[in-house]
């Protein structure tokens, strides 16, 4: 990394060059505590970092509106203009919160914004502080030389996320549909990264689908009494064997159009046969993000949270125990009876959040733009779809009938652990991968 990639001159981001601006606008991002906690009380809110990015749009001429769903709840929304009115628009969207951090934990403060080692380092660096940077870093330079789009692009910058996107993405589409007329296609997070086979082939990740979310609260009750006495008809007791059941439970393996395709593409970069019947062979291969692709070969039930009693010498009468699932799409129904087999009668079943799986196809005019802005920077690059095991603001635009992908680009180092950085301690995200993700997303929008 060259000493220009370590510190960005405030002359060369003056001058308006996208790839140095990208760092400062996510440094700054960074800076700014979004933590959402699933609890409006405890989280610190999205509002400064809308202000942010309405202010950064704004200094170069761009109207952006900031749309508040509760106190501090805010996104925001900007929408350039195309040159051809009669196309369809397209939804470019990220999202403005992050998880929580627990400082003691990082070797940088996550949200300090350091620059150390070829990376910028905080809590959202990839999720996905990251592409708003990128996003805000084209339309800014778009607006300063002039350069109009092939069609209309709707800007979202988006809260709550982390948490479901009820104060966010799905507030727009519920409350603000009209700032979304005309969308038919949306790009997003988490694709269009880089996982490298050899010097002269990565594959790129473009997702096509992502698994529907079921978070899930079991309820089991029992006869309450004295913690010295013999007691066959405990709470805490049913509840605790039905999550020993579903951690150590392996759903039946699925597999769908979109994971069927990235593991022949993998089997044919790879050079190894895929047996259909056992293709967790070939992911086996794949190291830092076999995890990620691993996870959408089968529904998942984990385990996340215990709640029971409220003192050491009572036996409470009631006991829960949250599981997060993600199903695959198409799976949702049949799912749940297979959980019902594997938590038994008894246990009351309470629905926190439910999302709908998403699949698309890897084809059309939106693809073959992302392919070949990916190749132009990148003459090694093999655009492949792939589903995500997690689930982002897509559940909610897709409920207007807008096609979805995930296409946030980033050239990785072979060595990064990326899936590991999502929701891990020492997020980061290297700065030349950055920049690079700067040039692709500029390629792409001006074609799309």
């Amino acid at each position: 990394m060259s000493e220009r990639g370590e510190r960005v001159s405030e002359a060369s981001t003056a001058m308006g060059d996208p790839g140095d601006e990208v760092v400062d606008i996510c440094r700054d991002l960074l800076r700014i505590d979004t933590t959402n906690t699933g609890d409006n009380a405890t989280s610190a809110g999205e509002r400064a970092a809308a202000e942010y990015v309405a202010g950064k749009l704004g200094e170069v001429g761009i109207a952006a509106e900031i749309y508040e769903s509760a106190p501090g709840r805010a996104s925001v929304v900007a929408r350039l203009e195309g040159t051809d009115p009669s196309r369809d628009a397209l939804l470019v969207h990220g999202h403005l919160d992050v998880v929580p951090a627990q400082a003691d934990e990082w070797t940088a403060h996550p949200f300090g914004g350091e620059l150390r080692d070829g990376f910028l380092w905080g809590r959202g660096a990839i999720d996905m502080k990251d592409f708003d940077a990128m996003v805000l870093a084209v339309a800014r330079d778009w607006a300063r030389t002039g350069v109009r789009p092939p069609r209309d692009i709707v800007l979202a910058f988006t809260a709550d996320e982390e948490a479901g996107g009820g104060y966010g993405a799905h507030f727009l589409v519920d409350k603000h549909r009209d700032l979304l007329d005309g969308c038919t296609e949306a790009v997003g997070e988490v694709g269009g990264f880089s996982y490298t086979v050899t010097e002269d082939l990565r594959l790129y990740l473009v997702e096509t689908a992502e698994k529907g979310i079921n978070w899930l609260r079991l309820h089991a009750r029992g006869r309450p009494g004295h913690g010295s006495m013999v007691h066959d008809d405990n709470a805490v007791t049913a509840v605790a064997e039905a999550v020993a059941r579903v951690g150590r439970h392996r759903f039946p393996m699925v597999m769908t159009p979109t994971v069927r395709a990235f593991l022949e593409h993998l089997s044919d970069a790879l050079g190894v046969d895929l047996d259909p019947d056992d293709p967790e062979i070939a992911i086996a291969k794949l190291g830092p993000i076999a995890n990620l692709i691993g996870a959408t070969l089968r529904n998942t039930a984990n385990p996340t949270r215990l709640e029971a009693g409220y003192k050491d010498n009572v036996i409470p009468s009631r006991a829960s125990a949250t599981i997060d699932c993600r199903t695959l799409p198409g799976q949702a129904e049949l799912f749940l009876e297979q959980l019902r087999e594997v938590i038994g009668p008894d246990l009351e079943i309470e629905h926190v959040q439910r999302q709908p799986a998403l699949e698309t196809t890897f084809d059309g005019a939106l693809v073959d733009a992302m392919a070949a802005a990916l190749r132009a920077e990148d003459p090694g690059a093999r655009p492949v779809p792939y589903m995500l095991s997690g689930g982002t603001d897509a559940k909610a635009f897709q409920r207007l009938g807008i096609r979805c992908f995930g296409f946030a680009p980033l050239r990785l180092p072979p060595d990064l652990n990326f899936s590991a950085l999502f929701h891990g301690i020492d997020e980061r995200v290297p700065v030349e991968g950055l920049q690079f993700g700067v040039r692709v997303l500029d390629r792409f929008l001006r074609t799309s």
